[in-house]
C-alpha cells in the first residue's frame, strides 16, 4: 500500500532500513576473515569449523519465504523490527560466545533474524517509493548495499580481527542494531499488514520451509560428503519430495503462502531465475577472488578487502545514481543485460589470472568491469522481480527474490568451488601446488562467466522491457505499479503497508 510519510523523511527511513540490511549482508562475509583465529580460540576441527557458515546459512535460507509472507500477513513493520531484534542479540550470543556449541547455535538464530530482515525490507522500500524516478533510485541504493555489502564485510573482518578481536565482528553489530530499531520506531508508523483477514498456510510454511533448510544442508555439506554420496543424493531427494507436496498444497489452499499464478506474471518469473544465475556467478567470483589473491598471490586478509575496494566505489557510484538514470532512460531490459554481460566478461578476465600475476593488470580490470557491471544490472533486476507484483504480496515477492538468490548464489558456489577442487587436485601430482590452485580456480571463473552471460541473454530476450520513465512496467491489473499507489478503502490506504 502507499505510506504516510513524504519527503526527506522517506529517505532518512531508506537509509535506516539499508542499515539493517547492511548488517545482514555483513554477517554473510564478515566471519570468513576470522575464522581461522575462531577455531583457535574455540578449538573447532577444520570440519567442524563450517558449521559457523553453514549454521547461518542453513536458517537464513530455509526462512526467508516464510519470513515475507508474514510481513504481508502481519505488517512488515511489525516484523522487521522483530528480526532486527533477534538479529542484535544473537549477535551478542555470538560475541560472548565461549563454546562452540553457543557460537553455532548463536548463528543459526541470526541467520532466521536475518531472513526475516531480508524478506520484509524490499517489501518496505518498494512501498515508500511508489513515484517511478524515485522507486528506481531508491533500488538503486539497496542493490549497492546488497551488492557491496559482502567486499566491505571482507575488509572490516580483516580490521577488526586484526585490531581487536574476533569477538569484534559481532558485537560490533550491537549499537548498529539499537540505532536502526530507535530509527524504524521513529520514522515508520505502525498499522497491519496488507493481507489481513487470511491465516497463514501453515502446512504450506512447514514444508516450504523445511524443504529450503534441507536443500540449502545438502549443498553446503555435498564438498566434504560427496556430491554423489547417500547422504547428499538423499537430502536432495527429500527436499524435492517436499518441495512438490509444498506445490500440491498451495494448488488447493483457500489463502496459499505462495501463490502460483504469482509466477504467470513474467517479469516475476524471468527475474527471478536470473536472479539464481546471477547469484551462482557473484558467489563465486566474490569467494574464488578471495582465496586467488590469499592463496595464489599470498595476499593478507586486510589486503583483500583493500583489493575489493575499487569495484565497490564503482559500484556505489553507479547503484546511487547512474543506475536509476539509466533505467529511467531505457527501462529494465536494456540495462539488465549490459550489466551482466560486462560481469560475464570480468569473470572471464580472471579465468585467465596467472599465478605470478600483479594487481593493475592482472586484478583491476576485472574488478572494474564487475563493480560497472553489477552496478548497472542490480536495480533493474530487484526492480523486474517486484514491479508487476500486488502489493499485499509484496513481502511474499521479496521473499522469492531473495532465496532465488540465496539458492543459487549457495548452490553456485558449492558446484563451482568442487569442480576447481576436482581440478586442482587432477593436477596436484604433475606440478606446483600452487599452480594446480590456480588452474582450479581458472575453471570456477569460466563457468561463472557462463552463469553471468546466460542470465544476461535470458534477461535480454524474455523480459518484459517497460517503458523509460516507468521502470516497474504493468502490474497485475495492467496498472503501472511504479507509478500508481495501489488502491485500499478508507484509512488504510495511508498506513496500511507498516
Amino acid at each position: 500500500m502507499t505510506h504516510s510519510i513524504h519527503g526527506r523523511q522517506r529517505w532518512l527511513a531508506l537509509i535506516v532500513l539499508c542499515l539493517g540490511v547492511l548488517m545482514i549482508v555483513l554477517d554473510t562475509t564478515i566471519v570468513n576473515v576470522a575464522l581461522p583465529s575462531i577455531a583457535a580460540d574455540l578449538g573447532f576441527t577444520e570440519t567442524s569449523l563450517v558449521w559457523v557458515v553453514n549454521a547461518y546459512m542453513l536458517t537464513f535460507g530455509g526462512f526467508l519465504l516464510l519470513g515475507g509472507r508474514l510481513g504481508d500477513l502481519y505488517g512488515h513493520r511489525k516484523l522487521f523490527l522483530g528480526g532486527i531484534t533477534l538479529f542484535t542479540l544473537a549477535s551478542l550470543a555470538c560475541g560472548m560466545a565461549n563454546s562452540q556449541i553457543l557460537l553455532v547455535g548463536a548463528r543459526a538464530v541470526q541467520g532466521l533474524g536475518g531472513a526475516v530482515v531480508s524478506a520484509v525490507s524490499l517489501s518496505l522500500i518498494m512501498n515508500l517509493f511508489t513515484e517511478s524516478g524515485e522507486r528506481a533510485k531508491a533500488m538503486g541504493v539497496y542493490g549497492f548495499v546488497c551488492a557491496g555489502g559482502g567486499s566491505i564485510g571482507v575488509l572490516l573482518g580483516g580490521l577488526l580481527t586484526n585490531l581487536l578481536s574476533w569477538h569484534w565482528i559481532f558485537l560490533v553489530n550491537l549499537p548498529i542494531g539499537v540505532a536502526v530499531y530507535a530509527a524504524c520506531v521513529a520514522l515508520l508508523p505502525a498499522a497491519r499488514g496488507h493481507a489481513h483477514g487470511e491465516r497463514l498456510d501453515v502446512a504450506g510454511a512447514v514444508t516450504v520451509t523445511a524443504s529450503l533448510m534441507l536443500a540449502v544442508y545438502a549443498v553446503v555439506n555435498a564438498n566434504e560428503a560427496g556430491w554423489t554420496s547417500a547422504q547428499t543424493l538423499g537430502l536432495l531427494f527429500a527436499a524435492l519430495v517436499l518441495l512438490a507436496a509444498f506445490l500440491v498444497i498451495e494448488a488447493r489452499v483457500q489463502h496459499p503462502l505462495m501463490p502460483l499464478g504469482l509466477f504467470r506474471l513474467r517479469n516475476v518469473a524471468i527475474a527471478n531465475v536470473t536472479a539464481v544465475l546471477w547469484a551462482a556467478a557473484m558467489f563465486a567470483w566474490f569467494f574464488i577472488s578471495a582465496l586467488y589473491l590469499q592463496r595464489v598471490l599470498g595476499y593478507r586478509p586486510l589486503q583483500v578487502g583493500l583489493a575489493f575496494l575499487p569495484s565497490n566505489l564503482i559500484m556505489a557510484f553507479f547503484s546511487l545514481g547512474l543506475s536509476a538514470r539509466v533505467v529511467m532512460r531505457f527501462g529494465l531490459r536494456r540495462p539488465l543485460a549490459a550489466g551482466l554481460l560486462m560481469a560475464a566478461c570480468a569473470l572471464a578476465w580472471f579465468a585467465r589470472a596467472p599465478v605470478g600475476g600483479s594487481f593493475v593488470p592482472d586484478v583491476l580490470p576485472g574488478m572494474i568491469l564487475l563493480g560497472v557491471g553489477a552496478g548497472i544490472a542490480f536495480n533493474p533486476m530487484l526492480l523486474a522481480a517486484m514491479s508487476d507484483v500486488d502489493p499485499a504480496d509484496s513481502g511474499l515477492a521479496s521473499g522469492i527474490v531473495n532465496t532465488s538468490f540465496m539458492m543459487g548464489g549457495a548452490l553456485g558456489l558449492a558446484v563451482l568451488a568442487s569442480l576447481a577442487a576436482a581440478r586442482s587436485d587432477a593436477l596436484q601430482a604433475a606440478g606446483s601446488a600452487t599452480a594446480a590452485l590456480n588452474s582450479g580456480y581458472h575453471v570456477a571463473f569460466a563457468l561463472g562467466a557462463i552463469f553471468a552471460a546466460a542470465a544476461g541473454i535470458l534477461g535480454g530476450l524474455l523480459l518484459r522491457p517497460g517503458q523509460p520513465g516507468q521502470p516497474g512496467g504493468a502490474g497485475a491489473h495492467g496498472v503501472p505499479v511504479s507509478s500508481e499507489p495501489a488502491r485500499a478503502t478508507g484509512d488504510e490506504a495511508t498506513t496500511e503497508n507498516y
